[in-house]
């Protein structure tokens, strides 16, 4: 694909933003109908608003005269109640969220409210489990509280690593590593594929069980579990370069990603659903590969960064060929929606979450943040 199609490709999911910033009245966007575009709407964001304003946060970048620096200020008022609770899925939010706004335009808001929650999840430490518990706020229909873990809360520590720059604060810092190693440890398997939940003694710290309550089952690869895993030890390994365990669990997780995903790059679901190929894909878990990916090549750079950068721009250009909407006269769905996101196809999931064909506003949020990126507005390293 030439940079003229990702630009193209940028302009059209633009226009998608505008459309959903006009209809947020009622909330932030959680996901899409793909017949007509219609959101599911959260009063505060849930986990997943942080995204939609990311993408404000870059549609400022890209057209500040379309997208005001007001739109995402309006965005994060919404998710502001959210940057005390016990959740160590807030990490996503806030860092995406607030954090970005303060890294790309210096905007104290932002900094203040990203700052907030990461005070937040340092509190929520745990030393005898040497993690972030998922926390009694967590956004699961179960298996959440003081002794619960998953690849997902990871998401604590991009913004952990963010404050503990901003602040010098070795202990945020510590927190961070710490959280990292652990989950890491219990959760990426041998053979480099990664579960998704575990449960913890409480006193020990010892694991008690693992599972995949999103998944097809305990012993599957949910394709979102693979891509948290993915994006956040690559985002660490771009962040933290003196560290080579992130760049080490990185490399490995991609590579088993490049080497398990389907030939035309786009993920099933789970990995593992013995329906494939009559079975949902999940264009959310593929942008989050494509992201990882990106960086990635920045962490590796010269020495091994190309393939990856190679792969991000191939996944990239798969789902916008095939699952962003088009201009075209007669489609009469809204233009640059990211269809074919599948939050899960397990029944144990909360009712808002159990959509399998849709449009995610995570999975839109970083397909839009890798044409940023590809089309030469922003560094990755700037992310």
């Amino acid at each position: 694909m030439s940079s003229n199609d990702f630009l193209d490709a940028r302009e059209r999911m633009l226009m998608r933003i505008a459309q959903t910033r006009d209809a947020c009245a009622a909330g932030l966007p959680h996901w899409a109908r793909i017949e007509d575009g219609n959101w599911t709407f959260t009063p505060d964001g849930d986990w997943t608003g942080g995204a939609f304003v990311g993408e404000l946060w870059l549609a400022h970048l890209a057209d500040p005269q379309r997208f005001p620096i007001s739109d995402a200020h309006a965005g994060l008022v919404r998710m502001l109640p959210r940057a005390q609770l016990r959740t160590a899925f807030k990490g996503f939010g806030f860092y995406h969220g607030a954090a970005l706004g303060s890294i790309l335009f210096g905007d104290e808001m932002a900094r203040d409210a990203a700052l907030t929650a990461a005070r937040s999840l340092g509190q929520m430490f745990d030393p005898k489990l040497g993690l972030i518990p998922l926390g009694q706020d967590a956004e699961e229909a179960n298996a959440v509280g003081a002794a619960e873990s998953s690849i997902d809360s990871l998401q604590a520590t991009s913004l952990l690593y963010w404050a503990a720059d901003q602040l010098g604060d070795s202990y945020l810092e510590d927190v961070a590593n710490s959280h990292m190693r652990r989950v890491l440890e219990i959760h990426v398997r041998a053979d480099n594929s990664v579960i998704q939940s575990s449960t913890l003694d409480p006193q020990t710290g010892k694991v008690l069980r693992t599972h995949t309550h999103k998944g097809y089952s305990d012993v599957s690869t949910w394709g979102r579990a693979q891509g948290w895993a993915m994006l956040y030890t690559a985002h660490a390994a771009m962040v933290r370069p003196k560290e080579p365990l992130w760049r080490d669990y990185a490399v490995r997780v991609l590579d088993w990603w490049i080497d398990h995903v389907p030939a035309d790059l786009v993920a099933y679901w789970d990995f593992d659903d013995p329906a494939i190929p009559r079975t949902s894909r999940d264009t959310a878990a593929t942008a989050i590969a494509a992201a990882a990916s990106l960086r990635l090549a920045s962490a590796l750079g010269s020495t091994g960064g190309a393939k990856y950068r190679e792969f991000a721009e191939r996944t990239a250009t798969q789902l916008i060929a095939r699952y962003l909407t088009p201009t075209q006269p007669g489609d009469l769905r809204p233009i640059g929606m990211l269809t074919g996101g599948c939050f899960t196809r397990k029944a144990v999931a909360r009712d808002i979450d159990t959509v399998q064909d849709a449009e995610l506003i995570f999975g839109s949020y970083f397909l839009f943040e890798c044409l940023v990126v590809l089309t030469g507005l922003m560094t990755v390293g700037r992310i």
